[in-house]
């Protein structure tokens, strides 16, 4: 696009025959990934690396690489391992897999450790706004979080009473993509989400998921197999287990008020949400298809029974079956995002 109107002046109409052809062929393919989400954009790490001796200035570096398609972190993780070790000798790296907090002062000096961490691409509820698709969500991105869960007693997991997560946000020095595989951190902040907080947390991200397959295309396999997540009524797992250990009134007295409300309108918003992902799948199921989608609505009537007696009061929506159900998801999301009615968001 940016040589069009230098061809334009120069009456170059074979050369601006070439670039329209080039742009058609560009916007189809931006068609086409966008109707099947077929598109391979590539995942990020936090690597740091451990040990003077070793690696000297990179000593205590903290990078952010990126990898190609569907890089695991058991390939990276290896792939560095390898490429080290063929350096420094197999007995002389150690990979650190967790992604705690390392206390550099209690590692063994005669050894060069390497702590690997996936990271996913960080914006604020505002910057989605205007990024709706996966690319403008991976591409001219310098902001990362990664999420480490730990426990009062010092174990990782625990009951959903106990389980706190720390976030923790990088700024890399340059934006992806760039001419190098791997940037510099400039900066890092960590806060950490108190147990029910990180159930907020976790409720949303469930919205979330749910949200992408409901206001995209429709992916009848992933719809189900996400609403099968979201309403699977199990006391020590999943949205029941939040609601009955913090909303239950014997347990909600331990918490913030504030914060029980915000669980409470979480909630309510899920309960709806979850209302326009079955309606949609009952219009798009195969025949074969009517006893499993009859199974998750009464697991979905079982959950808002419980939800009903936890929060004391109905949450069960109203059956508005003559509406267009897409329409109420887009509603729905506008209410629960902010946006207002007519934006695009992911």
């Amino acid at each position: 696009r940016l040589i069009v109107p230098i061809l334009e002046a120069r009456r170059d109409y074979p050369g601006l025959a070439q670039c329209y052809q080039h742009l058609t062929q560009a916007y189809n393919r931006v068609i086409e990934f966008n109707k099947t989400g077929k598109r391979l954009l590539g995942r990020f790490f936090r690597v740091i690396y451990y040990g003077q001796a070793y690696f000297e200035d990179e000593n205590g570096v903290e990078y952010v690489y990126k990898e190609p398609k569907v890089t695991s972190l058991s390939e990276i993780s290896e792939r560095l391992a390898k490429q080290y070790r063929d350096k420094f000798g197999s007995d002389h790296v150690k990979m650190i897999m967790d992604s705690s907090p390392v206390d550099a002062s209690t590692l063994d000096p005669k050894l060069a450790y390497i702590q690997v961490t996936h990271v996913t691409p960080y914006f604020c509820k505002d910057e989605l706004e205007i990024r709706p698709t996966e690319f403008e969500q991976n591409h001219d991105v310098d902001t990362f979080m990664f999420e480490t869960p730990f426990t009062p007693n010092g174990g990782a997991r625990g009951s959903v009473e106990d389980q706190w997560k720390r976030r923790t946000v990088l700024t890399t020095q340059y934006s992806f993509p760039y001419v190098l595989k791997r940037i510099p951190v400039k900066d890092r902040q960590s806060f950490e989400l108190s147990p029910i907080e990180v159930a907020i947390d976790e409720m949303q991200a469930k919205m979330g998921e749910l949200e992408e397959v409901v206001l995209g295309p429709i992916d009848a396999k992933k719809l189900q197999l996400r609403l099968q997540g979201c309403v699977a009524v199990t006391v020590n797992a999943g949205p029941l287990a939040y609601a009955s250990a913090f909303l239950d009134p014997k347990n909600s007295a331990k918490y913030p008020a504030d914060k029980v409300e915000d669980l409470k309108d979480v909630f309510r918003d899920f309960v709806r949400i979850c209302y326009t992902a079955l309606q949609i799948n009952a219009n798009v199921i195969c025949s074969d298809q009517r006893e499993y989608h009859n199974a998750l609505h009464e697991n979905y009537e079982a959950l808002c029974s419980a939800l009903s007696d936890l929060l004391g009061e109905f949450v069960y929506p109203l059956d508005d079956s003559n509406n267009n159900a897409h329409r109420h998801s887009l509603a729905l999301f506008s209410a629960i995002s902010g946006a207002p009615n007519n934006s695009s968001t992911a």
